[in-house]
């Protein structure tokens, strides 16, 4: 009987929400566990990736080229985007269940859901309909009840000085 995948949620307003999911697809690919990584809003250039691209076990989609943060979208943008990540959302399913994957990270996915870029009917639907084995991590922020209902482990992950409350921006190998 083969381990039973449980659904993780970190969120908030803290950092470190990517580099908690990030951790833990690095402890499962050290276990000997196949691991997929899909970053939803960023493009596939940050530094974590780098590394991660190399070891085995892991596996990362690449993700939209022209990422943008959410507020600088227009409309049109976010309504293109939309129809992008459901798109990508199936082709990250497919992949996961068709190659027997098992971990998935769906980073800023909550986000994604929240900016309504992603229907959460379709990722709740997933998350019932997964395949037993597979681990789902998922962050953000603002996981809605159902998500929360979903979730086997929420973590609160919640600011109490950041510098970039001091006008620093986010620095290449820290938050980046």
């Amino acid at each position: 009987m083969s381990e039973r995948g449980l659904i993780h949620i970190y969120h908030g307003n803290g950092k470190g929400k990517t580099t908690c999911g990030m951790g833990l697809c690095v402890r499962a690919a050290g276990a000997g566990k196949k691991v997929l990584i899909y970053q939803f809003l960023k493009n596939s250039h940050s530094s974590e990736l780098n590394i991660l691209r190399n070891v085995p076990g892991i596996t990362v989609m690449e993700g939209k080229e022209d990422a943008k943060f959410t507020f600088q979208m227009t409309e049109e943008e976010k309504a293109e985007n939309k129809k992008y990540y459901i798109q990508k959302f199936q082709e990250i399913c497919r992949k996961a269940v068709d190659e027997d994957y098992d971990v998935l990270f769906l980073d800023e996915s909550l986000h994604v859901i929240n900016k309504d870029m992603l229907d959460e009917e379709l990722v709740l639907d997933f998350l019932k309909n997964k395949p037993e084995k597979l681990e789902i991590i998922m962050n953000g922020y603002h996981p809605s009840e159902k998500l929360q209902e979903a979730a086997d482990y929420i973590s609160l992950i919640q600011k109490e000085k950041h510098p970039f409350d001091q006008g620093i921006p986010a620095r290449v190998g820290i938050e980046k």
